[in-house]
């Protein structure tokens, strides 16, 4: 009952703004006329007064709200707030202002107000009032919140980007790098805290190039970089082809550069792409220009083939009709050898353009190699050569035209003495490439090399390295019509100052493919043995 009575002894002892002395006046109409609701608290809560704005924003009177607790026209509450949450305590015993964000429900929805406690101080430097300013900051945080989503989804968007993106100041001390970036450098684990700078991720004086690029007006605009290709190093000192545009950041009227920043894309895999794109179309126009010649080849082989059998034919007999002591005798016989040559040269116009019956038969790669080697008429050209066999001991069945392949595997195996004039060391290896289902034979041999400039060139037909009157030019253009008949592939491996290496590659025989085949008693025993 007492403590009701000293609270009415205090409200009843709070004046009207009007009832105040008149020296105040002038600073109770500066609060009155204040743009922001505010209130005069006493130390204990209580409110002193409150100007015009708080009245009509709160709907309340002067005189209704004077001597009511803060809580209990902000929370509707007899209860005083927690100390927790309370700044009053704090103010009163540091005797400085202090502010708070209060999220208050209206409506279906929330406002945020930002409350500004100014402690007002006695000549002891005690509180005596605290003002109490209410600004509705809802709109600033509705911003705040939507630049923060803004923020968040530009990050989600540069991090998710499948291009490498790197920014940093103008000290070249990187300050972002994106996940693509982190990958394609070899930075995994990279942050803010490490001394990486930009000219680590260039070769030396790539970096400086880049900026003298940027600034260079000649080449486009001030501060922008188109797509160029340049060359990065990797945190493990790797050298990597790259595409890159980049730009300069600037900030400000005076368009301060602040920072840099650039955009990679990783080019081995293009590059890669391009490389067997090329090669795939040298090789398209490589067939075609050997089909153009197999049609003109074919032509020429029967319109030559006629005349020659007539000289040979009246060349023997009047050959026959004189005696070997005869001057023409000679004479003849050398016509005799030169036609016989010209017949060899139809016979491999004709085998290059195919013009004969293919036979395939089942055979074991190394045994089709074997073989080949038997068929080499003179035996003497090994005589100073180190002949070595690496065949594979796996079962490597291939169905081909034995008599084909072996014409292929002689003529390399000629084409490698004649390197090595004569002297040297030739290895036929064999072995299974199982992830093509491939038969292989490379033939090596340490002769002079082919130079770079001919390798395009040497299964062009007639084109030939040999001496005149030592070749046709038709082995290595027939060589691959005949594996590309037997659906196999004939290239060059490696070739250099140490020698040369072709490959063959022939498809492996699937029994499934005919499973027939195992009914023959010759094809059954080869599997058997095999």
């Amino acid at each position: 009952m007492e403590d009701k009575k000293q609270k009415n002894s205090s409200i009843s002892s709070v004046k009207p703004l009007d009832m105040l002395p008149e020296e105040l006046g002038w600073r109770l109409r500066v609060f009155d006329s204040l743009s922001f609701p505010t209130l005069i608290l006493k130390p204990s809560g209580m409110i002193v007064a409150a100007n015009k704005v708080f009245l009509e924003k709160y709907s309340v009177s002067q005189g209704k709200i004077v001597g009511m607790a803060c809580h209990e026209i902000f929370y509707n509450s007899p209860d005083s707030c927690s100390p927790s949450h309370c700044p009053l305590p704090k103010i009163l015993t540091e005797c400085t202002g202090h502010s708070m964000l209060e999220r208050v429900a209206k409506g279906d929805g929330y406002i945020y107000e930002d409350r500004v406690f100014s402690p007002i101080l006695n000549d002891e430097g005690k509180v005596d009032y605290i003002i109490e300013s209410i600004r509705d900051v809802t709109r600033t945080k509705v911003l705040e919140k939507e630049l923060t989503g803004i923020k968040e989804f530009v990050a989600r968007v540069v991090q998710s980007s499948a291009s490498a993106i790197i920014a940093a100041d103008t000290n070249g001390k990187i300050l972002l790098m994106n996940r693509a970036a982190k990958d394609l450098f070899g930075y995994k684990y990279w942050s803010l805290s490490d001394d990486l700078v930009a000219a680590d991720l260039y070769p030396p004086g790539e970096a400086r190039k880049i900026m003298e690029k940027l600034r260079n007006e000649k080449r486009g605009p001030i501060g922008k970089m188109p797509s160029s290709n340049v060359t990065i190093r990797t945190s493990q000192g790797e050298d990597v082809p790259a595409e890159m545009s980049a730009a300069i950041i600037y900030e400000g009227k005076d368009n301060k550069e602040v920072a840099t920043m650039g955009i990679y894309n990783d080019l081995r895999e293009r590059l890669r792409v391009e490389k067997e794109l090329k090669e795939t179309q040298i090789k398209l126009a490589q067939s075609e220009k050997m089909a153009s010649m197999g049609q003109l080849a074919a032509g020429v082989a029967h319109e030559i083939n006629n005349p020659l059998t007539g000289i040979l034919f009246y060349s023997s007999l009047l050959q026959e009709k004189i005696t070997t002591e005869d001057p023409m005798f000679e004479d003849l016989s050398y016509i005799i050898e030169d036609v016989n040559r010209c017949r060899d040269i139809v016979k491999s116009l004709l085998a290059y353009t195919r013009q004969s019956n293919s036979v395939q038969r089942i055979i074991h790669m190394n045994e089709l190699v074997e073989q080949s080697l038997t068929l080499i008429r003179d035996q003497k050209v090994f005589a100073d050569i180190e002949l070595e066999k690496n065949l594979a001991e796996t079962m490597m069945i291939v169905n081909v035209d034995t008599n084909q392949i072996a014409q292929v595997i002689i003529n390399l195996v000629m084409n490698a003495v004649d390197a090595m004039d004569g002297t040297g060391h030739l290895l036929l290896k064999t072995y299974k490439d199982m992830a093509a289902g491939q038969a292989v034979l490379e033939v090596s041999d340490t002769g002079h090399g082919i130079p770079e400039d001919l390798l395009l060139k040497i299964f062009d037909p007639f084109f030939t390295t040999k001496k005149q009157g030592k070749g046709t030019g038709l082995g290595l253009s027939n060589a691959i019509g005949i594996m590309h008949e037997n659906e196999g592939d004939l290239v060059v491996k490696n070739s250099g100052r140490n020698g040369t290496t072709f490959k063959i590659t022939l498809p492996l025989f699937d029994v499934t493919e005919d499973p027939n085949i195992l009914g023959n008693a010759d094809t059954a025993e080869l599997f058997t043995n095999t």
